[in-house]
């Protein structure tokens, strides 16, 4: 019977049975969704037995297809780990490398540079600040930002870069309210926070951890937060590189009287938690790495 089977009708229906839908299935496994429809239909065939109940509103599983896929997934995971493991032996760095990851000029550079070397990679790339969670499926690797402790994720988190912090303030600001003495004082004070990305409006701290603060200017752009603290708009959390002169000219005041500092600001890639990652993925990341040591050496 395994001879009348091809492996990409399996993995067809791996992917319609995941997602119940043959258009999205077609898009994670990169062919035409007629396509999809007849590597379903062959299987169906071959096996003499009905595995997707398909209407014109829904799909659903038949018991035959719940159990040929609870079967069948391991078998394709270790087939997967054995041909990369076996595939770490060749130099060669090829394939459709897929990412997500925030619109950051040394990053842009960082991707074409990469792609220039190895001309054999196809990119693939979203600029997203906070991708949601239903967009990660199907993506090699994804950037983005983070403060205090990684949530649990079957991602591996590695981290890039990371910016020591600090909250900050206008000396105008400042005539209106005086420095707060505590991370509960904060609460009471006009704040500058993000729309939605690092959770969106609590700050972290390393000691007080999650502090609730008020905010009428929530911005997803570090440039747009410290224009607004400038401004006297509200205090902000910023990394210290971003606003060291500012500081050096007294434009900003460091609000050094909380007994706490913010959770440091750090850029990770996340990739899939499996065994042995991509080639793809494991030059791309060894890379970037390299490239942002030699930014931040060179800024020095």
């Amino acid at each position: 019977m395994l001879n009348n089977i091809e492996l990409q009708w399996l993995l067809s229906f791996q992917k319609v049975f995941e997602q119940l839908s043959f258009k999205r299935a077609a898009e994670l496994c990169q062919i035409p969704k007629s396509n999809v429809s007849r590597h379903v239909a062959l299987l169906e065939q071959a096996l003499n037995v009905r595995l997707l109940e398909r209407t014109t509103r829904k799909m659903v599983a038949t018991e035959a297809g719940e159990l040929l896929y609870q079967n069948l997934t391991p078998l394709l995971v270790a087939m997967g780990d054995v041909l990369q493991e076996t595939y770490q032996n060749s130099d060669l760095v090829s394939g459709h490398l897929k990412v997500i990851t925030p619109d950051l000029p040394f990053l842009a550079e960082a991707m074409a540079e990469f792609c220039y070397k190895h001309p054999n990679i196809q990119l693939s790339c979203d600029t997203q600040l906070n991708p949601e969670e239903g967009l990660l499926e199907g993506f090699d690797v994804v950037i983005r930002f983070g403060r205090g402790p990684v949530e649990d994720s079957g991602w591996v988190a590695k981290e890039l870069v990371r910016w020591p912090s600090c909250v900050v303030a206008s000396p105008h600001l400042l005539d209106k309210h005086p420095k707060p003495n505590s991370t509960t004082e904060l609460g009471k004070l006009p704040c500058i926070t993000s729309l939605s990305v690092l959770q969106g409006m609590p700050w972290k701290f390393k000691q007080a951890g999650t502090v609730n603060v008020a905010s009428r200017y929530k911005v997803n752009s570090g440039h747009m937060a410290k224009s607004a603290a400038l401004k006297g708009v509200g205090f902000a959390i910023l990394p210290y590189d971003a606003c060291r002169q500012e500081l050096e000219e007294g434009l900003l005041t460091k609000i050094d009287s909380l007994a706490d500092e913010p959770e440091d600001l750090v850029l990770y890639a996340f990739y899939s938690g499996r065994r042995y990652p991509f080639k793809k993925v494991k030059a791309f990341l060894e890379y970037l790495q390299l490239v942002i040591q030699q930014h931040y050496l060179s800024s020095e």
